[in-house]
């Protein structure tokens, strides 16, 4: 029985089944019952003991999925055989075409509905994501020449919060259209700084995951008519 089983045995078999039951059926209409129900007599008490609410079990789904996010980004940052602006751009075009991203964008909530998830996203985005990755990654840019910025610490948050929130089609509900022009107006932006590192790949690969998003959220509106 579960219950039996080692704390991170019980909080993997939680994640596990709930990220099975949040592609199969999403997010909005998956309940803590549901998920009890796929762990063989896990009790809801022993659930809460691990996650206060299922946005929790959300967050830590997400984090499992990007886990190996930031292990990327330290390998590219440390790399020694590219410039700074290459540097930016190996990190678009490997976070963008992770794999990963197709669950995430399977998975995801409605973010207007969880201001917590929002909230972790700007978070981890300003105060994490920003200062240890592209700021470095921006200040070896402008020593070598192939970045020019007088600011690469709020260069290094805007690039992010654009690319990961106002670019996000989960936050701000855009269709294939409306990230198309949101893509257009970054690369227009990035190439204002000199960084000319977006391509059509990359813009081929958003549309798809705004795509895979609207498809998911037509789905769920299907459902609950």
């Amino acid at each position: 029985m579960a219950r039996n089983k080692h704390p991170e045995e019980t909080v993997n078999l939680i994640l596990s089944a709930s990220f099975r039951l949040f592609m199969k059926q999403g997010y909005e209409h998956t309940s803590i019952q549901d998920i009890i129900d796929q762990l063989g007599g896990l009790s809801k008490g022993a659930i809460y003991h691990h996650f206060k609410s299922k946005e929790d079990i959300l967050m830590a789904v997400m984090d499992r999925m990007t886990g190996k996010s930031n292990q990327m980004l330290a390998e590219t940052r440390d790399r020694s055989d590219l410039t700074g602006r290459e540097k930016l751009k190996t990190i678009f075009k490997e976070s963008i075409n992770r794999s990963v991203q197709n669950d995430i964008f399977t998975v995801a909530p409605n973010f207007h509905n969880n201001p917590k998830l929002l909230f972790s996203l700007l978070h981890d985005t300003v105060d994490d994501t920003a200062p240890n990755y592209i700021e470095p990654i921006i200040r070896q840019g402008i020593s070598d020449g192939s970045i020019e910025t007088d600011y690469p610490e709020q260069l290094a948050e805007l690039v992010l919060l654009v690319a990961n929130v106002w670019m996000n089609p989960m936050v701000f509900d855009s269709s294939e259209e409306e990230s198309y022009r949101k893509f257009m107006i970054f690369a227009q932006m990035m190439q204002g700084f000199g960084l000319d590192i977006l391509d059509d790949e990359m813009l081929e690969r958003l549309k798809e995951l705004a795509a895979i998003y609207q498809k998911r959220k037509q789905w769920e509106q299907a459902v609950t008519k």
